[in-house]
This record gives structure tokens, C-alpha cells and sequence, in this order.
């Protein structure tokens, strides 16, 4: 089949172009004159370019008129011809594959042929050690050439972030070591970038994972503000590497991540998988080819600068996240759901005074796995999320709502009045044919609710559920669910700034009404008192709507036999005649 490209002055000319070509073939037929190749004998055996015709443009002109001709224009491609002479003199011809189609050189490097099966790269610095220019994920060590380069990162780095910031230094390969302590140069420029030209590869593998933990151990001893308060900067680990670690690194990094540490990961492309699986987070791992990488230190800062503010720090939310733990979902997948949420709860300022959390886990029953009001830091947020159990068996995710409802965001419970609410349930969508009409009673009660949805799932269940297309979220898989972990905080973020009605949920218990008063409310309570109807009251009740105490209230008239109708009788006669 022979392909063309029309070149035309005009719309018209395009259209009659094509009109043309699909209904007289023969117009492409003719093959202009020098248009062959030709090859010329030669003396040895070599490589050379030569032109390989593939096709004719068609040029149209003058269809707009009525004189429109064309004109056939050959089209070429250069390939390597191999050609030779045999003993008879005899040219042979016939086309090889280049060496370098295959592009074998990695991270920018120029790959140059050396005959027909031969060739070497030309890298870039700090690629120099390896023959494709790169280090691949089975690679383990680091070359001078590639250090020096991470080194020469580091030195422009730290002009665009000293100040208020401390910052530390350490290496590691088959050891970690910590050459500069978080609050050793604090506002020091050139005392940290003598540090880090004094700084000397390990040597040995990669240790990552080892590294990870050992920074998180020894990496931020600080003297302490006063005597028993330290510091409260957020504290970042910036993993710089461009080799791939030889042992494991996603327990070391939940270790890291479990102790409020924020984990960024920069290096080559081919690493991305490793990175993210380190920092838990897709956007917070940052990858690069050689000619990018010191381009990459303004989108460093940025999300060194953002952790601070990113999530929702310094907001006041109570959220419950409640997880499908039913047979639909395997062990191993529970586990990646536990993870998500030790990652999505980093993002908020855990106290009892700004973010309160709770954890539901759920089949066929729902189970409380810790209360709003149970953990005041996120510290021990992050260790309570493992007494969530994986529990098999059959999804109900309206019994779990309902659960919520009536035993989780109440004011006996931790929920605080005049703070906004948000439930988020985490499932792959089986057992929610009965989840409805109890999200219907959730947000009807000013309860914000988002549905995160696992696999083949339908979105119009979502939409009902969630009640809007703005609270809910649809992941391919478990193994996606981090890439969602960012919009669902931005999600709960804008419903957490919205205005607060603090009557809804109510905060009265034991059926008190809620009445707004002068932008407080107050509780009309029936037979309990306190703030919230808490305290089963023990005066008497002056209203004629409720239950006298019991000796108070009058013997109900029963009716009465005869005999005893006619005793009564009797003795008022006798009372009578005396």
C-alpha cells in the first residue's frame, strides 16, 4: 500500500487532492526519473547511507480556479546499506540494521556505531562508569564521576534554602553516616557548603532501606528550645539517589513515615517505581535525565516549602474513615488499605483542639477500631491504625454507615459541635446495595461523605452514595490508591473550610432538641440535663409533658370486685353510727 502527503495551497486544492487520489488510482502510479537507488561498487567491505525511495508527495495547485494541476514529488529515507565486492566483481548489496537503532545508550548519552554490530556510548557526567550510561535498577553501585555530580546538586541546593531552615547532610551505601547535624550550620551558608564539599562517597551497595531508618533514628537530634520543649519544624528527608537499592525499603519507609517524617525521592526515570513505593506518594517523588537535573532544585524547594501547607494543617475537622474489611478484599490488599490511611492522616494537624480522626472497619458488622476522641497526636494515630483487622466474610456498607451514624459522630464519642465532618468510606463496592437510604440520613445530617471506589466499579452507585461526583473517587486498584491520597485531601480540605451548622449532626443526647441561639445553640432537654442532655436529671419536672416521679403520681382507679365494694361499705357504716 502506498501512503502520500498532500501539499496544497488551499482548503479546495486538499479536497480535491483527495477527491482524486481515491477514485484514479492511477495518478500515483509513475515513478518520477532519479528516483532509484544506485549503488557504486567499492573495494572492501563497509557501511555507508544511502537513499531508499518510500513514496511520492502529491502537490496540488490551482483547484480554486479552473486549471488545477499536480506534480509527483519523490520522498527518500536514509538507511544503512552494507555493501561488498565477491571475487567475480560483483557488487552485493543488501540493507542492516544500524547497531544504535535500538538506542541503547540511557540518560542523554550519544550512541555511535562501530561497524555493523558494534558500537559505544558517549554519556554525560556522572554516567561515565557504566557502558549504556546509566545505572540500571540491577546495578548497585555509584560511581566518582556520579557522586561528584549528586554532590554538585546538594552545593546548588542549599544556596536556595538556608535560613530559617535547618539542615543536615548524610551518606550512605553499605553503611549510613550523619556528617552533618540538622542544627549545626543553621544560617551558615558557607560553613554547610564546605560541609558538603568535604562529604566522600561510603563505597559499597546501595543500602537504602537501611539508611531510611537509621536517618529517622539519628538524623534529627536537635538540642532541645527550652528545657522541655523542642522544636515543632516539619521534618523532611530529601532521598537523593541514583542507584537502585539492594534491600528492602518499604518497611523502612513506613517506619520513617509512621513518625510524622516526610519522605521526597529524587532520581533517574527508570527508578520512579522505587521512589514512590518509598515516599508513599507519587507527588512527592521527583525523577530526571542528566540534562534536566539541576533543573529539578525550583520543584524541589517547592515541595520541601509545601509541607507546611499542604493537606489540611491547622484545620478543624472531624473525620471518620471507615474500611472495607469483608471477604471481597484480600489480606494483603487490607494491608494496602491500613497503609492509605497512615499516609492520608500525615496530612492533618491531629489534636485534640484541630484534627480529630476515627477508623471503622467493616463486613456484614462494623467495628470501632478507635474513636475520634481516642488518640490526641498523630503519632499514636499512625500506631492504632495496625489494631484494624482484616475480618473476611460479607460487605454491609450500610450497616457501617449506619454505625457511624448512631455510635461514631456523637458528642459521647468525641465528635465536637461547631466543627465540620467528613466520612470516608474505602471499598470495592460489594455489599452496597443497602448503603443508600443510611448515606441519604449521613448527609442530611451535614455530613460531608466520599466514597472511594476499588476496582470495576459503578459510578452511578458512587454518585449515590456520595450524593455528589465531587466527592468521589474511582482507582483502578489497590495499587493506584496512593495516587488519590492528594485529591481526596484537597477534597476534604475545601468541605472542611465550608460553614459550620451547629446543629447538624445534633450535638443533644438522649433525644434533646438543638435550638440556634445568638450564633451558639443550647440543648431543650427532657428528663436529663447538662450542656448536651448527658445527665439523667433528678428534680422533678414542672412540665406536665413528662413522667412525675414515682411517688408522686396518683394510684390509677382500678375497678374493684364486689365483696370489696361491699367491706368499704360496711365500714363507713359503722364510722357513720359512731
Amino acid at each position: 500500500m502506498e501512503s502520500h502527503v498532500f501539499f496544497a495551497e488551499h482548503f479546495y486544492d486538499a479536497v480535491n487532492g483527495l477527491y482524486t487520489t481515491l477514485t484514479a488510482f492511477s495518478v500515483c502510479s509513475a515513478t518520477p526519473a532519479g528516483c532509484q537507488v544506485e549503488l557504486l561498487p567499492c573495494e572492501r567491505r563497509t557501511l555507508e547511507t544511502v537513499k531508499e525511495m518510500q513514496g511520492n508527495y502529491m502537490c496540488w495547485k490551482g483547484s480554486k480556479g479552473y486549471s488545477p494541476h499536480t506534480s509527483l514529488c519523490p520522498y527518500y529515507r536514509r538507511v544503512d546499506t552494507c555493501t561488498s565486492v565477491d571475487n567475480a566483481n560483483v557488487v552485493v548489496a543488501f540493507l542492516t540494521r544500524n547497531p544504535c537503532d535500538s538506542r541503547p545508550c540511557l540518560n542523554g548519552g550519544t550512541c555511535v556505531s562501530d561497524g555493523p554490530e558494534g558500537y559505544h556510548c558517549v554519556c554525560p557526567p556522572g554516567y561515565g562508569g557504566d557502558p549504556h550510561c546509566g545505572l540500571y535498577p540491577g546495578s548497585a553501585t555509584l560511581t566518582l564521576e556520579g557522586f561528584l555530580r549528586l554532590k554538585s546538586f546538594v552545593k546548588r541546593f542549599v544556596r536556595t534554602v538556608i535560613g530559617s531552615s535547618k539542615v543536615g547532610l548524610a551518606v550512605f551505601g553499605a553503611e549510613t553516616r550523619v556528617q552533618v547535624p540538622v542544627d549545626k550550620f543553621k544560617g551558615d551558608l558557607k560553613g554547610l557548603l564546605t560541609a558538603v564539599e568535604a562529604l566522600r562517597p561510603v563505597g559499597g551497595a546501595a543500602l537504602t532501606g537501611q539508611a531510611l531508618h537509621y536517618v529517622t533514628r539519628h538524623g534529627f537530634v536537635s538540642a532541645p528550645v527550652f528545657a522541655d520543649v523542642t522544636d515543632d519544624l516539619p521534618r523532611v528527608v530529601v532521598l537523593l539517589t541514583a542507584t537502585a537499592a539492594v534491600d528492602e525499603v518499604v518497611a523502612p519507609s513506613k517506619y520513617a513515615r509512621d513518625r510524622e517524617i516526610f519522605l521526597i525521592g529524587v532520581g533517574p526515570h527508570h527508578l520512579r517505581g522505587q521512589l514512590n513505593n518509598i515516599t508513599g506518594n507519587p507527588q512527592r517523588t521527583i525523577t530526571f535525565t542528566p540534562p534536566e537535573f539541576s533543573a529539578k532544585i525550583p520543584e524541589l524547594k517547592a515541595k520541601i516549602c509545601s509541607v507546611d501547607t499542604q493537606g489540611c494543617l491547622g484545620q478543624a475537622i472531624d473525620l471518620v474513615v471507615a474500611l472495607d474489611a469483608s471477604g471481597g478484599v484480600s489480606p494483603d490488599n487490607f494491608s494496602t488499605l491500613r497503609d492509605f490511611v497512615r499516609s492520608l492522616t500525615v496530612q492533618f494537624d491531629i489534636n485534640r483542639d484541630v484534627a480529630q480522626v476515627a477508623l471503622v472497619a467493616y463486613n456484614r458488622r462494623a467495628t470501632t477500631v478507635f474513636n475520634l476522641d481516642a488518640h490526641d497526636s498523630g503519632s499514636t494515630v499512625l500506631k492504632a491504625v495496625d489494631a484494624a483487622n482484616y475480618l473476611g466474610g460479607v460487605a454491609s456498607t450500610g450497616a457501617a454507615l449506619l454505625h457511624i451514624h448512631s455510635d461514631v459522630l456523637t458528642v459521647a464519642r468525641g465528635a465536637r459541635p461547631g466543627v465540620n465532618k467528613a466520612v470516608v468510606v474505602v471499598t470495592d463496592g460489594s455489599g452496597g446495595d443497602d448503603a443508600v437510604v443510611p448515606a441519604q440520613k449521613i448527609r442530611d445530617n451535614g455530613v460531608s461523605l466520599f466514597v472511594i471506589g476499588i476496582g470495576d466499579i459503578q459510578k452511578e452507585w458512587l454518585l449515590q452514595i456520595s450524593g455528589s461526583e465531587e466527592h468521589m473517587i474511582a482507582v483502578p486498584s489497590y495499587e493506584d490508591l496512593k495516587y488519590s491520597e492528594d485529591v481526596l485531601v484537597q477534597m476534604l480540605c475545601a468541605d472542611a473550610k465550608k460553614p459550620v451548622n451547629l446543629c447538624k449532626p445534633n450535638p443533644c443526647m438522649n433525644d434533646g432538641t438543638c435550638v440556634l441561639s445568638g450564633g451558639s445553640f443550647r440543648c431543650q432537654c427532657r428528663g436529663y440535663e447538662g450542656p448536651h442532655c448527658e445527665t439523667r436529671s433528678s428534680r422533678p419536672s414542672s412540665r406536665g409533658d413528662l413522667p412525675r416521679p414515682a411517688g408522686l403520681r396518683r394510684k390509677s382507679r382500678q375497678k374493684k370486685s364486689h365483696q370489696e365494694l361491699l367491706h368499704h361499705y360496711k365500714l363507713h357504716q359503722r364510722r357513720h353510727a359512731a
